[in-house]
């Protein structure tokens, strides 16, 4: 080989699989396996040996940033593979990187007698040379695994798109490839250009990347070479890190991966438990015989299902339907569509009496609203109090009531759970679940985990916080073999009330949530009562929420009187383009403000519940609401339209 050994240094022979005796500056220990440090033709390189070859002598070569996020190699080493490495580094991919690569795999072939095709494993900038090398050695490359790969130098480090680049690497990068800026501009010997000889041969490909990737842009690099995989028909598996920049790199669980590896090495090295399915999770608190029981025994039953658009929309709860209707052929079932779109739990615990619980004895209920109480950003003592106040209200109404809670997914939960964080919305859900025991799906970490696993992407296949097809059926999936796995318990034939705790877990929660007429209102100046409101500006409106009476004015200074008795005080609106700020006083109070523009109220008349005071003393409480004279930088005017007013 082209390597010396160094004056001062113990100069150790080492035979490794009988091979050629080698001159070692070093061996040590890598993570519990044999690494070799050596110098090839003037480059550091090293190679780490299993402690059992396989039998195809299989090896990944790591390109950049030895040891970074090590956990797919060291997978790896434990079936047998070697690892190896060789420092190109300042080199980007250039053919004089391409020819020390020449070389080394000859070495290692030869001498070594690895298989000869290897597994190339490029991280971020390694991505230049792994493409690069791949090019022109198509018949040498089982596969590729490119973790945020730089594909194109203009991207990175030339940051001429969407990244910042890199000014001192990127006049690096044009030394190495001789070319000056504007040559770089067409030059077409980097991976956007040269991947499409990797695809044309057939060699399958991983990329493993954060989306929210700010100097390697997934925009200008992965989604690029994906494109150039598609249109040759070539496999290309992406699993995209929702909210993740350019690091970290990998994945904590490198199951994907190495399986990915595998199947396209040699598939008889996959570990059993790689074919086991991601584990869904859910958190199994108590039973739903009670519904069971009903559905068997009575033979009728009434499920509810209370919720935001996800809920409202055809899918799931289309399939939970069918579920039940198949599972209990011989029940006649009333089911209860309450799902209304961007309404969470707060609106919810106000609207459960009239949209659940004045239409019949609700025997199971499915509830969620971890996705609009995120996203209309209601508080965290916001969040339990209208989680609290549906489950507390449900059940006191009737403690026979079965109760599911599902969180679903959205790119925002993603991220969190890609952070190592736990989303904040499904934290204050599950405190409300666990004080009252009732079982919770978590889908959000569900989908999430699988995504990361590569069962599925969220680009192609779940696709939007409405999910696809594909994602609703995910959905009905889980919620199904949750309910399997609840009615399997053996709890006997005894339909049993659920303990209730004798105090709320938050004593100000909404579990007397209800709406009160707006006829109600007194002392009206400047407002009149609409039998049927509809806007007249042609912007759109929400069903169930036009042509219904509402409490009008479209005029700043008007003012009128409501009295009511609670601990909270709301209103529900229909939150437009035109919508102004309220001033109201309770009891005599300073007045406050409430802006009632929204933003998404430009392009429609949103229904929106605001609750005004939430920590009232018990008893009687005189309202005073004005319109102010002052409105919101966006909005068109100064109206408010009240459907509803909120008691708790």
């Amino acid at each position: 080989m082209g390597g010396k050994c160094y004056e001062g240094i113990v100069i150790v022979f080492l035979i490794f699989h009988s091979i050629a005796p080698i001159c070692a500056q070093i061996q040590s220990d890598w993570h519990g396996y044999k690494m070799m440090d050596f110098n090839f033709e003037q480059h550091a390189a090293k190679i780490v040996f299993p402690k059992e070859s396989n039998q195809g002598k299989h090896w990944i070569w790591r390109a950049r940033f030895w040891g970074h996020e090590p956990q797919t190699d060291i997978a790896l080493l434990e079936l047998g593979f070697h690892v190896v490495y060789v420092d190109v580094a300042d080199m980007f991919g250039a053919p004089p990187a391409v020819e020390i690569w020449n070389g080394f795999y000859q070495y290692l072939v030869d001498s070594m007698q690895l298989h000869r095709k290897a597994v190339l494993e490029g991280f971020s900038r390694g991505g230049l040379i792994v493409y690069n090398w791949a090019a022109e050695n198509v018949d040498k490359v089982a596969c590729i695994y490119a973790d945020a790969p730089v594909c194109d130098i203009n991207s990175w480090p030339g940051g001429k798109g969407l990244g910042r680049g890199s000014e001192t690497d990127w006049q690096k990068c044009l030394q190495a490839y001789d070319l000056d800026g504007d040559q770089a501009q067409i030059f077409r010997g980097i991976p956007i250009y040269s991947a499409i000889k990797v695809a044309e041969a057939k060699i399958p490909v991983i990329h493993v990347c954060g989306n929210a990737d700010g100097i390697v842009p997934i925009e200008e690099n992965s989604y690029l070479i994906e494109k150039i995989f598609q249109d040759q028909k070539s496999k290309f598996k992406l699993i995209e890190k929702e909210g993740v920049g350019h690091h970290p790199h990998s994945l904590k669980d490198p199951l994907p991966i190495v399986k990915f590896i595998l199947e396209n090495t040699d598939s008889s090295l996959i570990p059993q438990r790689m074919y086991q399915e991601t584990k869904r999770t859910v958190y199994f608190r108590t039973h739903c015989n009670n519904s069971r029981q009903i559905f068997l025994n009575k033979q009728r039953g009434t499920v509810a299902f209370l919720g935001g658009s996800i809920t409202h929309n055809p899918g799931w709860r289309d399939s939970v339907m069918v579920y039940l209707q198949k599972k209990f052929p011989t029940t006649i079932f009333s089911f209860i569509n309450a799902g209304i779109p961007s309404m969470g739990s707060t609106p919810g615990a106000f609207r459960l009496h009239q949209d659940v619980l004045s239409r019949g004895k609700i025997d199971l209920l499915f509830v969620e609203a971890a996705v609009n109480d995120a996203t209309n950003g209601r508080s965290a003592i916001a969040q339990i109090r209208g989680m609290e106040g549906i489950v507390r209200h449900a059940l006191e109404s009737n403690p026979m009531m079965d109760i599911l809670m599902m969180h679903f997914v959205d790119p925002d939960k993603m991220a969190a759970y890609n952070r190592g964080a736990v989303p904040e919305v499904i934290l204050q859900h599950e405190k409300v679940a666990n004080y009252y025991k009732i079982t919770s799906i978590n889908l959000a970490k569900e989908v999430n985990d699988r995504i990361l696993h590569g069962e599925f992407s969220w680009k192609d296949d779940f696709k939007d916080l409405h999910p696809s097809p594909f994602g609703q059926r995910v959905y009905a999936n889980t919620i199904e073999w949750t309910l399997e796995a609840l009615w399997k318990l053996e709890i006997g034939q005894d339909v049993k009330p659920h303990l209730l705790p004798r105090v709320p877990f938050d004593v100000y929660s909404y579990y007397r949530g209800h709406y009160v007429d707006i006829k109600k209102a007194k002392k009206k100046k400047g407002w009149t009562i609409e039998k049927h409101w509809k806007p007249d500006d042609g912007v759109s409106t929400r069903d169930g929420f036009v042509h219904v009476p509402a409490l009008v004015t479209t005029q700043s200074g008007s003012s009128l009187a409501f009295d009511f008795k609670g601990k909270a005080i709301g209103i529900l609106v229909a939150a437009g383009p035109d919508v102004g700020i309220l001033e109201y006083s309770i009891d005599g109070s300073f007045y406050k403000t409430v802006d009632l523009f929204t933003p998404w109220s430009k392009q429609l008349h949103l229904p929106w519940l605001y609750v005004l005071e939430d920590e009232l003393r018990e008893g009687p409480h005189h309202l005073i609401l004005r319109s102010s004279k002052f409105n919101n930088p966006e909005s068109k005017g100064y109206a408010c339209r009240i459907f509803k007013f909120a008691i708790n």
